[in-house]
């Protein structure tokens, strides 16, 4: 017996459930282990042990951001292919984002109070660019990700480097987040101008500074 098409309702149960899942579960489910698992946990200061907290919660935040901007995206996606491409990429996200959970529970800390918040600007900003086009759409993934590389490799220098378990996690959070940006082009992602890039940074740059500390 063939499953019957999801009807719009379906679809919106489906989204709410995604979006209560990803801001609110501290450890969603991981299709891969994570990269912190094969390294031995060192002792940190009390101040190290903070910073890199505020890092990782960074990065746990930037993973429900990308998994919200993926859902709204796919949510309006015209091509098939692209909407199931989108959704591929969601899945790795999902990985980031438990293993940053993870990782934050290790060092005695929380995701950000305002994940909520960060998830539904994500999902309008993923959904109005998937109105206007799918090619619009993948240029912000192209864009969004390139920004997401050069900012983990940031982080790589400013962890602490006793933190070896964070840094296993950030590197293979860049090397997937690099991939997928370079699938987003090679799909026919368009490159996005020049001011819209602008925003997009100064977005990201303040949404790190508030989820650093909270």
């Amino acid at each position: 017996m063939m499953p019957r098409p999801l009807s719009r309702f379906d679809r919106i149960l489906v989204e709410i459930e995604r979006a209560l899942g990803t801001a609110l579960d501290p450890r969603p489910a991981a299709s891969r282990p994570s990269p912190a698992r094969a390294v031995d946990e060192q002792a940190l200061e009390e101040p190290e042990r903070r910073h890199a907290a505020g890092l990782m919660r960074v990065n746990h935040v930037g993973e429900v951001c990308a998994q919200a901007l993926y859902s709204g995206q796919a949510a309006v996606a015209r091509d098939p292919k692209i909407r199931h491409q989108l959704l591929e990429a969601a899945a790795e996200e999902t990985d980031h984002l438990a293993w940053c959970g993870e990782r934050l529970q290790q060092l005695g800390d929380r995701p950000s109070l305002l994940n909520p918040l960060w998830y539904g600007g994500a999902y309008a900003i993923g959904a109005a660019a998937g109105l206007v086009s799918d090619r619009l759409s993948l240029g912000f993934v192209v864009e969004t990700e390139r920004q997401v590389e050069a900012h983990l490799e940031g982080h790589l220098s400013k962890l602490p480097q006793a933190d070896q378990r964070s840094r296993a996690i950030v590197s293979q959070m860049k090397q997937d987040e690099a991939r997928h940006a370079d699938q987003a082009l090679a799909a026919g992602g368009v490159v996005l101008p020049d001011p819209v890039k602008g925003a997009m940074r100064l977005a990201a740059n303040l949404m790190r500074a508030v989820a650093y500390r909270m």
